[in-house]
């Protein structure tokens, strides 16, 4: 292994842009993925396909004992490359999804492919987790419960810490429905949704609980055609982000119970809270193990969420943040640090040695 030959293929996956919905483009990323994980380790890499793309499966054979998982989606639409080309300069490299994810990927990849025997290592590469991962989640569940341990290669935390809690998140989408009407000739004959909004908005912000982790936040409002006519409806979109499963049954009762306050509006809601929290405990053990390998690591509970949710909270012992060292996810000045990419492909082989000898 060379971080020379890492930036090589780091430099193919983010030349092939991935913005996530694009099938096409998704479906030549989903490809190079798969080159590069048959040239590195041997095998057949398989293209699963789905609504939002095709994602990416490979095994070592065997009974399953480790699951690596990662999505080549990324946020950035086609033609950021040309804005934003892939660099390596002053020990940084940068371009679109050089940090989420994949240089993350690309370290797995490599990482694993120190190891003399990957009997019972899996590899999923998603196609959709930007956006949610509703076309990935059933597989990535039953890929987890499988396995019995899941290493996530999102981004490291802030100073290179290891991800080993994460808040649960979703968004909410409150729609209003009223009445039209002319704003100078007859306005008490309309139903302003606009006016609904508002009393909507003072009501979901009362469900804001900082301390204790739970941040409620409007976000997106829109209302209205015209200066003279009273609005028909009106759209308000909530970011939600919680650390408990009690604080996530609490939230989703307060919008269910959203009611209008407008004879004559009504109220509809869209959207949840998709990922749930991931508890410290569920990296707990495979974070001990990472100390170890890794002396001086930090663990960091952060507010995203990432697929790590999703298998923590059906109980699968799960470690997250195993990617890149560096920064700016979903930001222009995205970055990642090459000086880490041996050492964290390192922390790979020991990780997944570790979890396979102990089911020897």
């Amino acid at each position: 292994m060379t971080v020379d030959a890492m930036i090589e293929d780091l430099r193919t996956l983010v030349e092939i842009e991935s913005p996530s919905g694009d099938i096409e483009a998704l479906t030549a990323s989903a490809r190079a993925v798969a080159t590069i994980i048959e040239s590195r380790l041997g095998g057949t890499a398989t293209l699963v396909e789905s609504a939002a793309g095709p994602h990416v499966r490979w095994s070592g054979g065997g009974e399953p004992r480790v699951l690596i998982l990662g999505h080549h989606d990324t946020v950035f639409p086609i033609g950021t490359l040309a804005r934003r080309p892939f660099a390596v300069r002053d020990g940084r490299v940068t371009g679109p999804g050089v940090f989420d994810m994949l240089g993350g990927l690309v370290q797995a990849i490599h990482g694993l492919a120190a190891l003399d025997d990957l009997t019972g290592v899996e590899i999923l590469v998603t196609a959709d987790e930007e956006t949610g991962s509703h076309a990935s989640r059933a597989l990535i569940e039953d890929r987890a419960r499988a396995c019995g341990a899941v290493l996530v290669f999102e981004g490291a935390a802030d100073g290179g810490g290891l991800k080993i809690g994460r808040k649960g998140c979703g968004t909410f989408e409150v729609v209003i429905t009223g009445r039209a009407s002319h704003a100078g000739l007859e306005p008490e004959a309309g139903v302003n949704a606009l006016t609904e909004a508002a009393h909507q908005v003072l009501a979901i912000v009362e469900l804001d609980r900082p301390e204790a982790g739970t941040s409620v936040t409007p976000t997106v409002a829109s209302a209205g055609t015209a200066s003279n006519v009273v609005p028909a409806s009106a759209t308000v979109v909530v970011d939600v982000r919680v650390e408990s499963t009690e604080e996530k049954e609490r939230v989703e009762a307060g919008f269910a119970a959203l009611t209008p306050r407008l004879d004559g509006a009504e109220i509809e809601l869209r959207g949840g809270i998709h990922r749930p929290p991931m508890p410290e405990s569920a990296a707990a053990d495979l974070f001990a193990v990472a100390e170890r390998l890794l002396p001086g690591v930090d663990g960091a509970a952060v507010g995203g969420g990432s697929d790590g949710n999703l298998t923590a909270a059906i109980g699968v012992p799960t470690l997250d943040g195993l990617g890149a060292v560096g920064g700016g996810a979903h930001a222009d000045h995205e970055y990642l640090l090459v000086e880490f990419m041996a050492e964290r492909a390192d922390l790979v082989t020991g990780l997944v040695r570790s979890i396979l000898t102990s089911h020897n």
